[in-house]
């Protein structure tokens, strides 16, 4: 596997492969990567020829009280558990390859609309900290398509959308959340819980799983169902944010004619922050 820290580099090594004829296809990360990461990477690898992962942990994606410093950076670890699973190259910029001197200077993207509720209401400014990064690593590295977590399914239409919006000519593809045996959805901040509050963290998607039982036998009172949603979380000793019950295309409130639905939710457990979702479509 190749670690490419600059981008000159990094398009030196694309170059070649594409003068092979080989697909290319991206990962992007914030490295502490686990299996939900190194099953994108095994999506990826069964349809392109040439796999980019980039780790890089964005500081425009982070709120002024949130946890970029604290977030855990596992470089060692990571390098392992990629040449292992068949990534052709690491791509490791620092902050100022990627923005410059001036990061309070950067050009940002702004994604309107998808961007406003759940997540975007409650961490002001991140997703135009994901649109940037995403569009400037999309054009470093041009690939054919690129591969995402549908654990953050805001995240992942946003994603959509500015790739459309754009003309950015890269092929979205969504893989489905890895969880642990609890149903808890596999994520970097995990490893800030203690086992107590794993094992209370696992409520979380108990409340998704049964709130879509409940809609799927034709309970259509969305707002109870949310109402009860939280109740249960709190009761599980988890500080709800948000649980919401969508449009499964466009995030709009779900209504008794909607066919695609999500459920999106977050929670603080202690210190930290877990976002999930269940999605599923109604006949």
């Amino acid at each position: 596997m190749q670690t490419k820290k600059k981008i000159p580099e990094l398009r030196q090594a694309l170059k070649a492969a594409r003068a092979e004829a080989k697909s290319i296809a991206l990962i992007p990360t914030m490295g502490n990567l686990h299996e939900g990461h190194l099953e994108l990477i095994r999506q990826a690898r069964r349809s392109y020829d040439f796999l980019v992962c980039s780790i890089f942990v964005n500081p425009l994606q982070f709120g002024a009280n949130e946890d970029l410093d604290a977030y855990p950076r596992t470089l060692e670890t990571d390098s392992e558990k990629l040449l292992a699973v068949g990534c052709d190259c690491l791509f490791l910029p620092t902050v100022t390859e990627m923005y410059g001197d001036n990061l309070q200077q950067q050009t940002e993207i702004k994604v309107p609309g998808l961007t406003e509720n759940f997540c975007g209401r409650s961490r002001p400014g991140h997703f135009d900290g994901v649109a940037t990064v995403v569009t400037k690593l999309f054009n470093i590295v041009t690939p054919d398509a690129a591969y995402f977590g549908l654990k953050d399914y805001q995240q992942f239409l946003v994603i959509q959308k500015l790739t459309s919006d754009l003309a950015l000519g890269v092929e979205i593809h969504g893989v489905e959340t890895q969880r642990e045996k609890s149903g808890l959805a596999m994520s970097s901040r995990n490893h800030y819980l203690s086992e107590q509050q794993k094992q209370n963290a696992a409520a979380l998607y108990r409340s998704l799983t049964d709130c879509a039982a409940k809609i799927e036998q034709g309970n259509s009172n969305f707002l109870e169902l949310e109402v009860a949603a939280k109740s249960y979380l709190r009761d599980a000793s988890l500080k709800p944010d948000y649980f919401n019950i969508c449009n499964a295309d466009n995030l709009q409130a779900a209504t008794a004619a909607t066919r695609r639905i999500v459920i999106l939710a977050a929670v603080h457990v202690g210190n930290s922050r877990l976002i999930d979702n269940i999605r599923f479509q109604l006949s």
